[in-house]
């Protein structure tokens, strides 16, 4: 079986199996269980040292005795893609276990003819959708002969776009079985991101960063992709996983719109920033976990 190397392991998390695994399991346990079982989460995917604990909140509200299959989002950061793409590989590795691609959502997904495929060079230099499989292959350690995955690299959606991959995966979003993870980190601040928006009104640049965030965030609970679209034109904030958000408010939206869909609720639970702004010369980069519900 083709496999794709854990290329960033060593650098952004270590690449020590047991190490890693105590990392992750410290992080779960300072996070609670508040908003699950989830079925969709949102999570960042910076170097663990940043984002690690931050992701744990996502992580924590994940059943592993309910999910069979974990589709992961994650945006293209290298490659101009107008669409989505699946990868060419048979399994993911990580330094717990390997994780392997469902074939048959795959072959499902291409019937739609709306997907593209990404070359390994593509697959190994993409760091949003593998910065997830830890923590993936810890929350379903005592599973882990019992799901597999669906990654979809994400490319620069117009909105017309991100509600027709929503169309296509409404479906799956609505299987009890089926986790979606949504790979997104937030404000991206500072002259090296060439961003540099704020309101002096809100006192220091962090805090300006954080009113910023927040208003996203605020968009994002209530569901409503439309208002979220409006808030990036609005602001540019740089939310790199946009794209991969907006699916998933549009999959939730076509959902809403059928008759007999539970009741879908959608909380953030952690809110983080790599550093505190206070100066226009310092940079930093903001993370934010999420869970959705259907109750």
């Amino acid at each position: 079986m083709s496999c794709r190397n854990a290329s960033h392991a060593g650098s952004w998390y270590t690449e020590n199996g047991s190490e890693l695994s105590r990392q992750l399991d410290l992080w779960l346990s300072k996070a609670d269980l508040t908003h699950g079982p989830a079925r969709a989460i949102i999570a960042p995917h910076a170097g663990y040292s940043y984002c690690g604990a931050c992701a744990a909140f996502a992580y924590r509200q994940v059943s592993p005795v309910v999910v069979k299959r974990i589709f992961i989002l994650g945006p293209s950061h290298h490659v101009r893609l107008g669409g989505c793409a699946l990868s060419s590989l048979d399994k993911y590795q990580t330094p717990l276990y390997d994780l392997i691609i469902d074939k048959q959502i795959y072959a499902e997904l291409e019937a739609t003819r709306q997907f593209e495929w990404m070359d390994v060079q593509t697959d190994e230099d993409e760091h949003s959708i593998e910065m997830h499989l830890p923590y993936i292959a810890k929350v379903m350690e005592e599973y882990k002969t019992g799901f597999t995955i669906i990654p979809i690299l994400v490319g620069s959606l117009t909105p017309e776009k991100e509600a027709k991959y929503g169309a296509i995966l409404a479906p799956y979003l609505a299987d009890p079985q089926n986790l979606v993870v949504v790979s997104s980190d937030f404000c991206h601040w500072g002259s090296r991101f060439r961003y540099t928006w704020r309101d002096p009104a809100l006192g220091h640049i962090h805090q300006s960063i954080e009113w910023l965030d927040r208003q996203g965030m605020d968009i994002i609970e209530k569901m409503d992709p439309r208002a979220f679209t409006e808030y990036l034109n609005k602001y540019s904030n740089t939310i790199c996983g946009r794209h991969p958000i907006g699916v998933l408010l549009q999959a939730v939206a076509k959902l809403r719109g059928s008759s007999g869909c539970p009741k879908p609720s959608l909380r953030f639970l952690k809110y983080a920033q790599s550093s505190q702004c206070t100066s226009p010369q310092d940079s930093s980069v903001s993370y934010a976990s999420a869970s959705l519900v259907f109750e």
